[in-house]
């Protein structure tokens, strides 16, 4: 994803501002090791290299899982989990990993390590797409989750919302369906409807209601301007946002995971130290 200077110029002065430190599990990689250089000698971040394991290291572990002391000791030999370990430890503010491991360890790693944020029990993922007119969205969940229940659907919204805010500025959250309202029926709908009860976002709305404002009136639901689309599920998703890719031209940045305690970044395996770069810049952004 090449980056667009203009849809990060912003992103790039919060970094200056927060410095954060970011601990970078996989700094061995040259990829990561070059966007961390680049990174520290323009005083977007302070990269951090793994420690030595520690008591604190353990201690962290054990008071976010309950789990044995000997297990954590273990566990700390795996460069993710030390990274996790070292965040909840408060020696950084963030972790980014993924360039050289899966989505599924980077996740658990974060869970037992990090934790998940208060109120939220499903880890999730969203894009940040930003069109060529300059507007901004977050499309949640495209790569984690592939069918959510009405619960994790639930938290996928809430910790999208909290993305939203603390990347744009503002939350205006709908949850997306074939249907408007009660205007349908299904066991997807019902779900989405759920969902959007138990969260008090929009929902179920359809895809033109919850961008237009005429036809958001016309259906009696929400303003029409929301700028955080749920999906009912990953096929859902990830067909959207690469329709906006190849369609419209939209550029999706991400996928960013959410729903933890502190910001976590799941990198693409073939990631470019651009967009190394580009992920660290609005993970720690979120934090």
């Amino acid at each position: 994803m090449p980056v667009l200077e203009n849809a990060f110029s912003v992103t790039r002065e919060r970094m200056r501002e927060g410095r954060a430190r970011v601990v970078f599990p996989e700094l061995d990689e040259p990829r990561v090791a070059e966007a961390a250089r680049r990174m520290r000698a323009e005083g977007l971040c302070e990269p951090v290299a793994l420690a030595e394991p520690s008591d604190a290291h353990v201690a962290a572990l054990v008071d976010a899982r309950g789990m044995k002391a000997g297990l954590a000791r273990r566990l700390l030999t795996k460069p993710l989990y030390l990274g996790a370990a070292m965040v909840a430890a408060g020696e950084a503010d963030a972790m980014v990993a993924g360039a050289d491991s899966p989505t599924r360890r980077v996740i658990e790693a974060a869970g037992i390590g990090i934790g998940l944020a208060d109120g939220v029990e499903t880890p999730s993922s969203y894009f940040l797409m930003v069109f060529p007119d300059g507007r901004e969205f977050i499309f949640a969940d495209c790569a984690v989750n592939v069918t959510p229940d009405a619960g994790q659907l639930a938290d996928i919204a809430r910790a999208s919302e909290a993305s939203a805010r603390a990347l744009l500025g503002a939350a205006r959250v709908a949850l997306l369906s074939f249907s408007t309202g009660t205007s349908g029926a299904g066991d997807s709908v019902d779900t989405v409807r759920a969902a959007a009860a138990a969260t008090g976002f929009d929902g179920p709305v359809q895809a033109d209601a919850a961008l237009n404002p005429r036809i958001a009136a016309k259906k009696g639901v929400g303003a029409g301007d929301a700028n955080v689309l749920v999906f009912p599920s990953l096929d859902a998703g990830n067909i959207a946002y690469k329709l906006c890719q190849e369609l419209a031209g939209a550029q999706a940045v991400g996928p960013f995971l959410q729903g933890f305690r502190r910001p976590v970044c799941d990198l693409s395996r073939g990631a470019t130290v651009e967009d190394i770069v580009a992920a660290t810049a609005v993970t720690v952004s979120t934090g």
